[in-house]
């Protein structure tokens, strides 16, 4: 079964950048991608998604033109660049994996997180 592995998370003034990377311990090039972060007292949401190939990706509303997912297959690995942070971005950063974006069937695999805080 896919191990996937989060790192990157961080402490960053507003308006700052971090690089998350998901690190999958096998062949990644099956799954769909997607990066999840749940702040304290809310619900988890869903940010950005790819799928297998890289070819398509969605974000969050939230997040769309300061976030930007992409994956190294040969890596094993999915990044998301998050941009332009602000306070409301702090949260746990999960990623996790399915067979399409869709999340039919459900992600499974889940990182343990990394936190990012946004504060000055």
């Amino acid at each position: 079964q896919l191990q996937l592995v989060e790192s990157g998370g961080g402490l960053v003034q507003p308006g700052g950048s971090l690089r998350l990377s998901c690190a999958a311990s096998g062949f990644m090039d099956r799954y769909a991608i997607g990066w999840f972060r749940q702040a304290p007292g809310k619900e988890r949401e869903e940010v950005s998604c790819i799928t297998a190939s890289g070819g398509h990706t969605n974000y969050a509303n939230s997040v769309r033109g300061r976030f930007t997912i992409s994956r190294d297959n040969a890596k094993n690995t999915v990044y998301l660049q998050m941009n332009l942070l602000k306070p409301e971005d702090t949260a746990v950063y999960y990623c996790a994996a399915a067979p399409f974006c869709s999340g039919v069937p459900p992600f499974s695999s889940w990182g343990q997180g990394t936190q990012v805080t946004v504060s000055s």
